[in-house]
Parts: C-alpha cells; sequence; structure tokens
C-alpha cells in the first residue's frame, strides 16, 4: 500500500489507529494472491460496515477478485450499508458484473435499498435487472418504485412480518422464524386481518413471554399509530422521533399494511432533509461536492447574481447620503456595524421561521402572535444591544449625538430584520416556493439595505447635532 494510498483511505475515513489500515493491507495481500479461503474468512471477520469501507476502497481490479469470491448475499449484505450518497458508486460496481449476477445482488437486498438504486440507474437497465428476478420480487420492487419521491411509500420495505389475530403464540413464534433472515427487523410484529388490514402490533419480546398456547389477539396492543404511503418523509421522522419507534407501519388509503419504516432509515431521512435547510440558509446545495466545477458554479450564480443587485441597492443608496458622510465622516465608521449585526439577527429569525414551517399546523402559532413575538425579541435584543453600543462610542468617540445614532439605528435595524427574517420565508411559501430559498445570505443583504436607510435616516434627523 503506498503512503499517498494510506493517506487517502486514513483521510476519507477518519482511519487513524493502524490495525483499520492493516485489515485493509491484509485484505488486499490475501486478494493479490488470489488466496480464496483465507481472503472470505479475513473480510467476513469484520462487522459489516467494515466489510464496506474495505469493499469500497479496493481498485477495480481487486474488487473484481472479490465479486467472484463473494456470494451475491453477502454483496448485498455489503451494498445495504451504502447509503444515498454512495448510490453512484454502487451503481457503477452493479454495471461492471454479468446483469444475471447484478440482479441477483439487487434480489437479496433489502426492498427499499434495491428500489432506490433501480430508480437511479438507466431504465432500460432497471427492465433488465427486474426481468432476471423472481416475479414475486421485482412486483414488490415495481411497487415500490412507484412512489412518489420523499414520501412513506419511496422509504418504505416490505421486508417484514405480519401475523394473523387468530394465531397461536407458538404458531408465530415459527413464523418469525422461517422469515427472521430476510426481515428488516422482527423487534415489532404486525398482526393483520383476512385483507391485510391492520389491527394490532406485538412485540417479540411480548411473544417470548406469553404463553405458547395464548393467541395473538390476545397478546397484542390494538392502538397502532401508523403513517401513510403518501405522507411526507419529515412527518415520518416526526412520528418516529416522537414515539421512540424502532420501526413503523405504512398502510395504503384502505388500512392495509404495504411496508414499514425503519429507524436507519430515518436517520437517513433527517441527515437529508438537515442538508436541504443548511443549502438554503447557504443558499448552495451541501451535496454539491458530488457535482463537476461547471454545475456546480451553475447552482450558486442565480443567487450570486440577485445578491449582486441587491448589493448594488445597498451601494446605492449610501451614495445617495454621500453629502451627509462628507458632513460627518465618522458615520462611515460604523455603516458596517449596524448593516452586519442587524444581518445576523434576521439570519437568527430566518432559521426559527423555516423550523417553525416544518412543523405540524397544530404546533404552529398564529401569523400575528408569530409577528408580535418576533417584533419583542428585536425590541428588547436591539434594547440591549442599542445601550452597548451607545456605551462604547460615548467613551470612544466622546459624541453623545453620535452614540445616539448608531444606537437608535442598531435598535430599529435589528427590531426590522427580525420581522424580515420571519415574513420572507413564510411569503415564499404562501406563493408555494421552497421557503429555503429564504437564505440568509438573502436576508443579510436585505437587512444591509434597510440597515443603512434606517441609519442614515436617523442620522439625517440629528444632523445639527452632529456637524
Amino acid at each position: 500500500m503506498t503512503d499517498d494510498t494510506r493517506n487517502h483511505f486514513q483521510r476519507d475515513h477518519d482511519l487513524e489507529e493502524l490495525t483499520d489500515i492493516e485489515k485493509f493491507e491484509n485484505v488486499t495481500k490475501l486478494l493479490t494472491e488470489h488466496n480464496r479461503e483465507a481472503f472470505r474468512e479475513e473480510l467476513m471477520a469484520n462487522h459489516t460496515y467494515e466489510q464496506a469501507q474495505i469493499y469500497s476502497h479496493l481498485d477495480a481490479k481487486q474488487r473484481q477478485i472479490a465479486n467472484g469470491y463473494l456470494t451475491p448475499d453477502e454483496l448485498a449484505s455489503i451494498y445495504d450499508v451504502f447509503d444515498e450518497d454512495t448510490f453512484k458508486d454502487t451503481i457503477s460496481f452493479l454495471s461492471k458484473m454479468d446483469d444475471r449476477r447484478a440482479s441477483a445482488i439487487l434480489a437479496e437486498m433489502y426492498r427499499d435499498n434495491a428500489a432506490d438504486i433501480l430508480q437511479q440507474v438507466k431504465p432500460t437497465k432497471a427492465q433488465i435487472y427486474l426481468r432476471l428476478m423472481p416475479r414475486g420480487q421485482a412486483d414488490e420492487l415495481k411497487s415500490l418504485m412507484q412512489y412518489e419521491e420523499d414520501t412513506a411509500g419511496s422509504i418504505m420495505t416490505t421486508d417484514f412480518v405480519s401475523l394473523q389475530a387468530n394465531q397461536t403464540v407458538k404458531s408465530a413464534m415459527t413464523l418469525v422464524r422461517s422469515k427472521a433472515d430476510v426481515a428488516e427487523t422482527i423487534y415489532y410484529l404486525y398482526v393483520v386481518d383476512d385483507n391485510d388490514r391492520i389491527v394490532g402490533v406485538v412485540t417479540l419480546r411480548d411473544m417470548m413471554l406469553a404463553d405458547a398456547n395464548e393467541f395473538v389477539s390476545d397478546i397484542m396492543s390494538e392502538r397502532v399509530v401508523a403513517v401513510s404511503v403518501h405522507d411526507d418523509q419529515e412527518i415520518v421522522a416526526k412520528v418516529i422521533r416522537d414515539y421512540d419507534f424502532m420501526a413503523i407501519p405504512v398502510t395504503e388509503d384502505t388500512g392495509q399494511l404495504v411496508g414499514i419504516i425503519t429507524v436507519d432509515d430515518i436517520l437517513d431521512v433527517i441527515d437529508e432533509e438537515a442538508a436541504e435547510d443548511y443549502s438554503g440558509l447557504a443558499a448552495v446545495d451541501v451535496d454539491e461536492v458530488h457535482e463537476s466545477s461547471l454545475k456546480a458554479a451553475s447552482g450558486r450564480l442565480p443567487w450570486l447574481i440577485t445578491l449582486l443587485f441587491l448589493g448594488m441597492g445597498t451601494a446605492t443608496l449610501i451614495g445617495r447620503f454621500e453629502q451627509l458622510i462628507e458632513e460627518v465622516a465618522t458615520l462611515s465608521l460604523f455603516i458596517t456595524l449596524v448593516t452586519g449585526t442587524a444581518g445576523n439577527a434576521g439570519t437568527q429569525s430566518l432559521a426559527v421561521a423555516v423550523r417553525r414551517l416544518a412543523m405540524p399546523k397544530d404546533e404552529n402559532t398564529g401569523f400575528v402572535r408569530m409577528i408580535l413575538h418576533e417584533i419583542v425579541i428585536g425590541l428588547i435584543s436591539g434594547t440591549v444591544t442599542g445601550i452597548t453600543i451607545f456605551l462604547i462610542i460615548t467613551v470612544w468617540q466622546r459624541n453623545l449625538a453620535l452614540a445616539g445614532v448608531v444606537g437608535i439605528a442598531m435598535l430599529s435595524a435589528i427590531t426590522v430584520a427580525n420581522v424580515a427574517g420571519s415574513l420572507v420565508p413564510m411569503a415564499m411559501d404562501k406563493l408555494g416556493f421552497d421557503p429555503a430559498v429564504a437564505s440568509g445570505p438573502f436576508i443579510s443583504t436585505l437587512s444591509d439595505l434597510t440597515s443603512v436607510l434606517i441609519y442614515f435616516s436617523v442620522a439625517s434627523q440629528f444632523m445639527p447635532f452632529l456637524v
């Protein structure tokens, strides 16, 4: 292993312990020696996550040899570990295999993961993979692929165990044991009627503690919390968070149980939504690290041009007060102080507003109450900040009038920025746009414009005392 490869391996995955690197070196050495049994023993001794990390760092030749040594089921377990960020790599790995083998791997993967991959490959390739699978598995994947993106249906899996209410615990446990190896989780077992409508839920622990001759209906809970296939994934994440579930059932409008969503998928959703929110606040796509420079630049340019014109508006406004600045040059010292502080306040208000919009309507405060809340916060923050800067300038410049101008402007600018930070995302949401588009840079630039206007308007009124 060269020093460059070693550094790359450590940098990408924070593998700072020598043992991790030694594992990788041992695996690659055995592949180079074409020692099949020793390679399998060395690789399989690791946790599945570690297997995936080692596998992803093999070069093309090494990976080709490894693919020949591993079964479709073993490769499927490795591919199941990869998240959406590495799906492109997974698709690349599959494309270099025989279609029949790639199809066999997809058939062994968890249904939700396999469906996600099939939706990202070329349609013709997806059809080939599906055609080579057993009909039942192909039909399940097709049904998952039909759901809208970012809905419960699109992230659920059909790998679950369902029971009948009139089953005995003994027969139910036999069923669980027979399906445990293909189910994504068996901790929660969902009870359905003859029409597959969900009627109850029972935990594996309850089953193990129950008498073998009891009926499932005697130990199940009829209070089932479920989500619809059409629910947004953010709603699902909130339900799982609020109830501390490890999995949640997904039903059709008719009440039929069609899948489950496990907590590991929800963690991916939370990461994805957090990335989207941060993208909005930063006015960039934080996932653009995977894009070409040209595509990344084209995504940033519209924002930069928009902010450029807003910035020109601020510059023009300052130009209109040029005579005022010439008469009292000291005013120019505090322009960035006022605009910067107001921009920070506006960005804080924006973050809270975007979060509020993501909350269910029943948890949201009213519009008027929200605005009054932000005004009060602005007045409190602005007053404290204004008094602080008033005292500083009084001591520094020994000019009460100048200190008063900056203090009053600070109070007013922060209050306006707070309200704007709440109103802008709400307005965009009402217009049907993504409220995250009301980004931090946009609010900061808008605050610059309003803050400059407020600052020089206040200074104009105090002009006789400043000269």
